[in-house]
């Protein structure tokens, strides 16, 4: 779940840079059915590469999940905490996220319609703030994880297994924020995002759980009373 979280933001970074961007071959590659097909190919990959961790990973307590394979260790320490949850999703997303909002900034100089440049603005300042967010968040829990793994804290001395704990439960924290920060976070970003919000739960269904209330809770005659009633 992480690293398909991590591989969708990279997705929308990407497919923002290429919506906005001033050549043509790069623009038709913003596809719905492109997204639809990389997201599945992402789900296939990354559901193979958790089997991984069941193979080598066992629960012992009181630290949880640990593997006794030095070769599965190495890999979790450099690759996937250090790499593929960790320094490759924060270079992808910066990398195009800055491109699409130097893109954007670009296009006050060209013949677009106003309401596609406004479109693009507010979706780049998502990503723009979507990215920042991931950056944030994601540091302190890789840092966090590999200093767990390569180092083994003195059991003997409960202050600094505290501090370590405490350490660790304000990372993870911090780290599972962003799962559900990004409705926040475009709710605050995105003057349009709030509007549409305003009309979905407001305008829309609220008048229908309303109407829906009103129609329940009429006052109607009774037409019939049965025998039983009478007796």
């Amino acid at each position: 779940c992480t690293l398909l979280s991590l591989t969708i933001v990279c997705f929308a970074a990407i497919n923002q840079y290429l919506s906005t961007s001033f050549q043509s071959h790069l623009k038709q590659l913003s596809t719905l059915k492109l997204a639809h097909y990389l997201t599945f190919i992402a789900i296939i990959v990354w559901i193979s590469h958790g089997i991984l961790f069941l193979i080598f990973m066992n629960i012992q307590t009181p630290y949880g999940c640990v593997s006794i394979n030095s070769g599965f260790i190495i890999y979790v320490t450099y690759v996937y905490y250090l790499i593929l949850t960790g320094f490759l999703p924060i270079i992808i997303t910066s990398i195009f996220a800055t491109l699409a909002y130097a893109n954007v900034r670009r296009v006050t100089r060209r013949q677009i319609p106003i309401i596609r440049r406004r479109l693009d603005k507010q979706l780049t300042a998502m990503i723009l703030v979507r990215v920042v967010f991931l950056v944030t968040v994601t540091l302190p829990y890789i840092i966090y994880r590999i200093y767990t793994i390569q180092s083994e804290a003195n059991q003997s001395d409960t202050i600094e297994q505290a501090i370590v704990n405490l350490i660790g439960a304000v990372a993870y924290t911090l780290f599972y924020l962003n799962y559900a920060g990004s409705f926040y976070l475009f709710l605050i970003s995105s003057e349009r995002f709030r509007r549409q919000v305003k009309y979905i739960v407001f305008k829309k269904y609220w008048r229908m759980y309303c109407q829906t209330g009103l129609r329940n809770n009429h006052i109607a005659p009774i037409s019939h009373i049965s025998s039983v009633e009478l007796d």
